[in-house]
């Protein structure tokens, strides 16, 4: 969480709706008692009463008074939570090669785990993350993100060949925004959720405080592939392949003998007709006989 909007000292009642195209009335009659529009505060009375000493909303049984969350705070309330860390631990197997291994390398101790900050220049293997470093990465700065929240990617790939020793197969970390940041098509920007702290005033009425925290939200994605060599698919495909090129020598004879126009040229240079020999000299014998 790095930012907050508080409404204080909420109490079930009737009040006026925040001000909005919807809301705003001037008699009763524009203020409807059916079923509430699925961004109302509450439960419409069909009253328009006044909201400030110039406006005046429908009124709405409800938490009063309503949020009103136009005004954000800025800069963030939490802007500092840009040096706070993050130990990623992510475990990959891959069960046909029997295969197991862990963002933690087994080149690490405890004492380099203490100290290390992930760098992508001097420390590539580190697991341990700072918030900025994260947005930054993905070309984004983090105070101004903290202040309406965001959603960002954290990308392991690993990529292994097992015909390789295991410490060669080692992971690669990236990183994006995934949230929306086009400021001209951007309708609910950023990551936020509301939570409620309840309680019981000196009157022993039930209250509430509603929070609004916006924050940002790291999602955690990840992917890659494993290869180690078999003689037994080398051979599949080596014999596919050369089944492929029988196939292909076949299909362009049917091509060139049959669907292409100068296709009785191309049949006389591909056969050459030779007379039957025995027919030859069947043909010589009646001829002496017939002398």
């Amino acid at each position: 969480m790095t930012n907050m909007l508080l409404t204080m000292n909420q109490k079930q009642g009737q009040c006026p709706e925040v001000p909005s195209v919807t809301t705003i009335c001037q008699t009763d009659n524009d203020c409807s008692t059916d079923v509430p529009d699925i961004h109302s505060s509450g439960i419409p009375t069909g009253r328009c009463v006044f909201y400030n000493a110039t406006v005046k909303t429908c009124e709405v049984f409800a938490w009063c008074p309503v949020e009103s969350d136009t005004v954000v705070p800025k800069p963030a309330l939490l802007g500092v939570a840009e040096n706070f860390t993050v130990l990623i631990k992510n475990n990959i197997r891959y069960p046909k090669f029997n295969f197991t291994k862990r963002n933690i390398l087994d080149t690490v101790n405890t004492s380099y785990l203490s100290k290390c900050i992930f760098n992508r220049k001097t420390n590539p293997n580190c697991p341990i993350f700072r918030l900025r470093d994260i947005v930054m990465e993905a070309n984004a700065d983090f105070q101004e993100m903290a202040v309406q929240g965001g959603v960002m990617g954290i990308q392991i790939k690993w990529d292994c060949d097992l015909d390789k020793s295991a410490s060669k197969c080692i992971p690669e970390y990236s990183f994006r925004r995934l949230d929306n940041k086009n400021e001209e098509h951007n309708v609910a920007p950023g990551y936020n959720f509301r939570f409620a702290k309840y309680y019981k005033d000196v009157n022993n009425t039930e209250t509430r405080t509603l929070i609004k925290a916006y924050g940002i939200r790291f999602e955690v994605l990840v992917f890659g592939q494993a290869g180690k060599f078999n003689i037994i698919p080398t051979m599949i495909n080596i014999g596919s392949g050369l089944a492929l090129l029988g196939v292909a020598t076949v299909l362009c004879d049917i091509i060139v003998l049959y669907l292409l126009k100068k296709k009785y040229y191309y049949r006389e240079k591909k056969y050459k007709y030779v007379e039957d020999y025995e027919l030859g000299i069947n043909e010589q014998d009646t001829y002496k006989t017939s002398q």
